[in-house]
């Protein structure tokens, strides 16, 4: 103990500002969803009343499935096309520096500034793409207003400025497989798309592994996407999180039905997350 005093003194540091900062938010949001609270009167115990409440509410399974929705897209496009960017980054020549910054430049910018850039694109009037489709004489969408293209244009939104990251991570990736196994496939006759499959890809395994859970937690929180671009009233585009902002702070400012809510979320994104690393490490 004496030995390591200093050590314990640094990591006791570290515990009480995940104590102050995490932990005892999670534990006071837990304690809340048992809580009627709000503006008006004092916290009082109201026990599952607010978990009953949201199963009660046609907009709770909404919001669930535009979230499913939500994510499902996102991993179609954002799980993807950073893998093939990486790939392709990978095999270029020249101009490996300037392409690698291009992609990752989204990623600098503040979420808030990408989604204002977006909402310039979408604009119904002026914006960049209906001024590109009337350019090319085809019909003019409404992006974000329709019910049709609203949550492929959150996605795409979505995609673009955080693609930049995991695109870098695959291709530090690609960098660490030895070339032998290459140089072996290519002896062996093997063409691109079989190199593809049997050395990059399993090599990528466990990169890939980690991407993927850590973007359904990222995509199922979605919030300012939605919420800058189609506001908190659309019930195309309502969100989980988006339904916990109206919780709390716009049509109830109850904040004890708003942290349920969040309990909810932590739940399953919880239990989605132990399952599905038991379900690797069992294959590993």
């Amino acid at each position: 103990m004496s030995d390591n005093l200093l050590a314990y003194a640094f990591l006791a540091a570290g515990i009480a500002c995940f104590a102050l900062f995490s932990w005892y938010p999670l534990a006071r949001g837990v304690l809340l969803s048992f809580q009627q609270v709000n503006f008006v009167t004092d916290p009082y115990w109201v026990g599952l009343d607010n978990f009953e409440a949201l199963f009660a509410d046609p907009l709770f399974w909404t919001a669930w499935k535009n979230t499913l929705v939500f994510t499902g897209l996102a991993l179609v496009l954002g799980y993807l096309v950073p893998l093939a960017l990486a790939i392709l980054l990978n095999e270029l020549r020249h101009f490996k520096g300037f392409f690698r910054i291009a992609v990752y430049l989204p990623v600098m910018l503040p979420p808030i500034v990408v989604v204002l850039l977006w909402k310039y694109f979408y604009d119904p009037g002026n914006g960049l793409f209906n001024t590109l489709l009337r350019g090319a004489h085809l019909p003019e969408s409404q992006w974000t207003q329709s019910s049709g293209t609203a949550m492929i244009s959150l996605v795409l939104v979505s995609t673009w400025a955080n693609l930049g990251g995991a695109t870098l991570m695959y291709l530090a990736a690609l960098q660490s497989i030895p070339g032998e196994l290459y140089e072996a496939a290519e002896l062996d006759g093997a063409s691109v798309w079989q190199r593809l499959r049997h050395v990059t890809i399993p090599q990528l395994r466990f990169i890939m592994l980690v991407l993927l859970l850590l973007q359904v937690i990222a995509t199922m929180q979605v919030f300012i996407e939605p919420y800058q671009l189609t506001g908190t009233t659309n019930p195309d585009t309502v969100t989980v999180m988006i339904l916990i902002y109206r919780y709390a702070f716009t049509v109830n400012n109850d904040f004890g039905l708003a942290a349920a809510m969040s309990v909810l979320l932590f739940v399953v994104l919880g239990a989605f997350s132990a399952i599905y690393l038991r379900l690797t490490r069992r294959a590993d």
